[in-house]
């Protein structure tokens, strides 16, 4: 069982930077970011593997980078330009298929953390 807690969300204006942070108990071979607005599905944004190789989903590509440190179980997700639409709930997720774009096919998930945009 892996746990994994996160740490850095909040309020920001329309247009400023978050930086949120995940915290593995253990590995796995990928690590992403998920996040749930208000009456939406859960949507994953970026991942990232164990070699390095990122993807994003088209609503956040060139704003938002995802990283992993060199332990493989600190995950990073450096947020800027940001924008109303990406008012959401935050998750941080670990597992093994990381092409899957389903939160039921990512083993492992932290508590969650709320980021929201004002103009």
């Amino acid at each position: 069982q892996v746990q994994l807690v996160e740490s850095g969300g909040g309020s920001v204006q329309d247009g400023g930077s978050l930086r949120l942070s995940c915290v593995a108990s253990g590995r796995t071979d990928c690590m992403a970011w998920f996040r749930q607005a208000p009456g939406k599905e859960r949507e994953k944004i970026a991942v990232i593997d164990t070699d390095g190789r990122t993807a994003y989903s088209t609503s956040v590509k060139g704003r938002f980078t995802i990283s992993l440190d060199n332990t493989k179980k600190g995950l990073t997700l450096q947020m800027n330009s940001l924008k109303r639409e990406d008012t959401a709930m935050y998750y941080c997720a670990a597992g093994f298929d990381c092409n899957s774009n389903s939160p039921a096919r990512w083993n492992y998930w932290g508590q969650g953390t709320q980021v929201t945009v004002s103009s």
